[in-house]
């Protein structure tokens, strides 16, 4: 079968991983699909520059979405995509990080292959992984940490979900989109077992001008967002790797202050 970047083939969906920010760390098949497009329908973060690699000539529009504020539906998005492609349009649905990774990827690929239409997937670097890489921050270690878990922070229902065993002594728990129930996130570990005093880093704006990388004990983890006045983008990791990476060691120097002013 012809790849669907044949330049022949018209009317498909490429969905590409924009990465975590960086315009740097596109991939190389990524900046290619950009090139052939014809429509770009793409997430609110994608840096400016990430959308120059598409012809002037393409359109772009932005379905941006905030935390419980949507421009466009997922419906919606689903039956823009689904119209430009019938058209006859190259479509680059163009989303930050990898497009399987708390994406919404898997359920745009069913609605294009449910209207009987082609679609291909180019993964991008995920959040997780460009900003851990930022931070100097292995997820996984030999000596630290032999299991990751991914999880997303802001589903509903969260103090019912089970998080058992994801978080502890020789694992690591990524949290995507947790920074709003950063202290609800820290009481759940805690009631699920884990030590207050597991390490734990807030990477903000990872890759991005701005970036932060912070660093605390799982108790102070809602009072340090706070205190830092963090903001989305951001991810949370919990576990012993914490203490390798280069994050700023925020509950040590508010000690330090406390003993100055002591």
């Amino acid at each position: 079968m012809a790849s669907l970047l044949d330049p022949a083939a018209r009317g498909r969906v490429i969905l590409v991983g924009a990465g975590p920010g960086d315009p740097g760390l596109l991939t190389l098949r990524a900046v290619d699909a950009l090139r052939q497009a014809d429509v770009v329908v793409h997430d609110g973060l994608i840096d400016p520059r990430v959308l120059d690699h598409a012809p002037a000539g393409a359109q772009r529009i932005s379905v941006a979405k905030q935390r419980s504020r949507h421009t466009v539906p997922q419906d919606g998005i689903n039956a823009l995509i689904v119209a430009h492609v019938r058209a006859g349009s190259i479509v680059v649905r163009l989303k930050g990080g990898d497009p399987f990774v708390f994406g919404r990827g898997g359920e745009e690929v069913e609605a294009v292959r449910a209207a009987g239409l082609r679609v291909e997937v180019i993964p991008g670097v995920s959040a997780a992984l460009g900003c851990a890489a930022e931070a100097m921050l292995p997820l996984t270690h030999r000596d630290w940490s032999s299991a990751v878990s991914f999880v997303a922070g802001q589903c509903k229902g969260l103090s019912d979900q089970d998080w058992s065993g994801l978080a502890g002594a020789g694992r690591t728990l990524v949290i995507y989109m947790g920074i709003a129930n950063a202290a609800a996130i820290a009481d759940k570990l805690m009631a699920d077992g884990v030590s207050p005093g597991m390490p734990v880093a807030v990477l903000e704006r990872g890759t991005l001008d701005g970036s932060r990388a912070l660093r605390t004990l799982l108790a102070d983890l809602g009072d340090m967002t706070a205190r830092e006045q963090v903001r989305s983008p951001a991810i949370i990791v919990v576990g012993q790797v914490v203490l390798l990476s280069d994050a700023d060691n925020r509950l040590h120097k508010i000690a330090a202050q406390a003993e100055a002013f002591a």
